[in-house]
């Protein structure tokens, strides 16, 4: 069985957005104390069960977009994008309600929304046929 890269660039948008997501997820479940140090965040020192949380969601994000790439079908790039987009939906909602609107606007939480944004349009372009 061989490898199948895609030859249409709105599919080869979609296919490189899951597959640096399948990246970001093995990173995140190899390495969620640098992760976590790179996001600005602490208080796991002394809770494991937050590495394990953490190492659970970068499995996740793995698998999705493994599966995506691996089985390049529309309806799993559909199913990708959906996900970032509600991904996106609950980063926005922590942003105003957790922080209390002001305080939660910070240039990371900004980097996060765009980065989300921009990973989870490249698989409508392709499953929407826009490109």
């Amino acid at each position: 069985m061989e490898f199948y890269f895609p030859t249409e660039t709105g599919e080869q948008l979609a296919f490189a957005s899951a597959a640096l997501f399948a990246l970001l997820g093995l990173f995140i479940m190899f390495a969620p104390v640098i992760t976590l140090r790179g996001l600005g965040l602490s208080g796991w020192e002394g809770r494991r069960e937050g590495l394990a949380a953490l190492r659970l969601g970068g499995g996740m994000m793995t698998g999705l977009g493994a599966s995506a790439v691996m089985l390049a079908q529309p309806m799993l790039y559909l199913a990708y994008g959906i996900t970032l987009g509600v991904g996106l939906f609950g980063l926005i909602l922590s942003i105003l309600s957790d922080h209390g609107g002001a305080r939660g606007a910070t240039w990371r939480n900004f980097l996060l929304i765009i980065a989300v944004t921009v990973l989870g349009i490249l698989p409508f372009i392709y499953v929407f046929g826009l490109v």
